[in-house]
């Protein structure tokens, strides 16, 4: 196996990463990500808002939590809407109420499903700290401080 000695660059002679401090080993990304902890678990484990509520709060994604509800998109349970019953970060899934599958013993399971699979189409509000990150990642009041995407104005001057 080839193995370049100078860290900076990349597969591709002659083109340098942008920053040569984060790493584009597979290896290394695949160990950031498996071992991460809870707190950052938390915000890989991201779902997709429905199309209203991304309408309404100019969000695109939020990171999951328990009692939202959500509508599963991929997979066999595909078109089911439920609430979000656990979070387990540990096997990087979320349970959501009434998608069981039967065991061998007769015992019902619930099915771990991953949340870049499900749709938040209701968010539990309750506490201040949801709407915090709402207000935060507010993609129009965003652009209203001037952040965000190029205006032809700025391009052309």
């Amino acid at each position: 196996l080839f193995r370049s000695t100078t860290a900076g660059l990349s597969h591709k002679a002659g083109t340098m990463k942008y920053n040569p401090e984060v790493s584009s080993s597979r290896r290394k990304s695949r160990k950031a990500h498996f071992s991460a902890p809870s707190s950052i678990r938390r915000k890989i484990m991201s779902a997709p808002l429905s199309k209203e509520l991304r309408q309404k709060h100019n969000v695109r994604s939020m990171p999951v939590r328990k009692d939202d509800d959500v509508l599963v998109t991929r997979g066999t349970h595909k078109g089911k809407p439920g609430k979000v019953l656990a979070c387990y970060r540990k096997k990087w899934v979320i349970h959501v109420k009434d998608i069981t599958v039967d065991k061998a013993n007769g015992a019902t399971a619930f099915v771990g499903i991953h949340p870049s699979k499900v749709e938040i189409t209701k968010l539990k509000l309750d506490g201040c700290d949801r709407k915090k990150i709402l207000e935060r990642k507010n993609r129009s009041s965003l652009s209203d401080k001037g952040k965000g995407k190029h205006t032809e104005a700025s391009i052309q001057a």
